[in-house]
């Protein structure tokens, strides 16, 4: 019986054992509880020149009996605002922001209550106590944070990683070096940055150096050894990207750039969207873009069926539709995994767009004769074609099965349904057809 009682009270104890952020928490509480009676002890004290006899016994008697109380609510307030759940190693300006807004809210109700419930004290006291306590709660919180960016920086410098040259030292950038900064398994350092405007130049990027602009870039690749440039300025028009891609083209070193304003947009620029230059980035020339609004308004309140609708093309299209109210949108694909990825992705999007996904195939007659008699679509966007060259240069026979034959059974229901527009999505078969994929 004893024994049973002994395993009772040890897994009591296992279950109600502390997590070692609870353990921290508990320890904060304790300094949080000390340093706010040090701080308004020494702006009191500091009110007497630092001189402990000289401190009124009114003054002094009004601290005492008022402190601790005050101390304890505190630790309330800061609860709420949960400075004790905070993963202090990875604070930031929301959390700046929460210890800020505690101490002085805290600090307003010391200055009313003491006033009221025991005696005015002298107006350095009040505000000395406060600046106090908020650097005290303060740097107990950021040192730590402090401290391991040192330490980890220190790591990485040392450390036999590749060193970085970043271009752009604007907000897109100073994410890419954030990133790099609080990511322990990166094993990459930017050293220094590259930007055009010299009011910039000879400061520094989060402790990193900016050292010059386009025309620094060769001199500084030198100078520190750079393994690895990262053009990080999603903004910049095609001919000045391509200027200074092409110094930076002359240096030798692995070259990555940011895909576009999408992510900076979204504030979701990490080193990982970084993507390899291409020859287009090198085009002395804006890229064409046409005109698609009369597209777009043709499509709005329309159903709309996109073949082959799960695939690379397909689900691109599928995309810039629902963009566009369509009053249905029908994904057709003999792939079910692709098509209900593109459908949870497009229902998280477009919660109030009606799409429906289809499984089946463009060879099987049956099949889409039953999708436009029920579905009625009256624009058809054909993009279920096999793609891959190699592959079907080795079994034609699917092909032709597929590309021509599952053309003309989708281009056939179209016409019988009266559907208002078919569109062939093609690149290979758009031009003369230089082998057997291509005729």
């Amino acid at each position: 019986m004893n024994e049973k009682n002994d395993n009772k009270g040890k897994g009591h104890i296992f279950r109600h054992k502390l997590e070692h952020w609870q353990v921290i928490s508990i320890l904060l509480m304790i300094y949080d509880i000390i340093a706010i009676h040090a701080a308004y002890f020494i702006a009191l004290w500091g009110r007497f020149d630092f001189v402990y006899s000289e401190i009124q016994e009114n003054f002094l008697y009004n601290y005492l009996h008022f402190i601790t109380p005050y101390a304890i609510g505190c630790i309330v307030v800061f609860w709420f605002f949960k400075l004790y759940r905070s993963m202090w190693i990875y604070a930031s300006y929301t959390e700046l922001t929460r210890t800020i807004a505690a101490c002085f809210i805290t600090s307003v109700f010391h200055t009313i209550l003491i006033t009221v419930c025991y005696g005015r004290m002298p107006i350095t006291y009040y505000l000395w106590g406060m600046l106090l306590q908020m650097g005290f709660i303060l740097g107990s919180r950021f040192s730590y944070r402090l401290f391991i960016y040192q330490r980890e920086s220190h790591r990485k410098l040392s450390a036999s990683g590749k060193r970085v040259m970043l271009i752009g030292a604007g907000a897109a950038g100073q994410m890419i070096l954030r990133d790099i900064q609080t990511n322990k398994k990166m094993d990459e350092q930017i050293v220094c940055v590259i930007d055009d405007n010299s009011n910039k130049w000879n400061r520094e990027l989060s402790g990193v150096p900016i050292v010059g602009g386009r025309d620094d870039i060769l001199s500084n690749v030198e100078k520190y050894k750079i393994d690895k440039i990262y053009f990080a300025i999603p903004s910049a028009p095609m001919q000045e990207k391509r200027d200074i891609l092409q110094i930076c083209n002359e240096t030798g070193c692995e070259l990555k750039q940011l895909p576009g304003m999408y992510q900076f947009a979204l504030g979701q620029v990490f080193v990982s969207d970084m993507k390899e230059v291409s020859v287009e980035d090198l085009l002395g020339r804006e890229v064409i873009r046409s005109d698609l609004s009369e597209v777009y308004e043709y499509i709005n309140g329309k159903t709309v069926l996109v073949t082959g609708g799960g695939g690379s093309i397909g689900s691109e299209l599928c995309r810039q539709i629902a963009m566009h109210e369509p009053r249905q949108l029908l994904i057709f694909d003999i792939y079910e995994n692709s098509a209900y990825d593109l459908q949870l992705e497009l229902e998280g999007k477009y919660p109030e767009l009606d799409i429906k996904v289809l499984i089946g195939s463009v060879r099987d007659s049956r099949r889409i004769e039953q999708v436009f008699e029920t579905y009625k679509p009256e624009i058809v966007y054909h993009a279920a074609a096999h793609k891959h060259v190699p592959l079907m240069e080795v079994s034609p026979n699917e092909a032709i099965k597929n590309n021509v034959i599952g053309t003309y059974k989708t281009a056939y229901a179209a016409m019988l349904h009266g559907c208002a527009r078919f569109v062939l999505i093609s690149t290979d078969k758009a031009v003369n057809p230089t082998n057997i994929m291509g005729a």
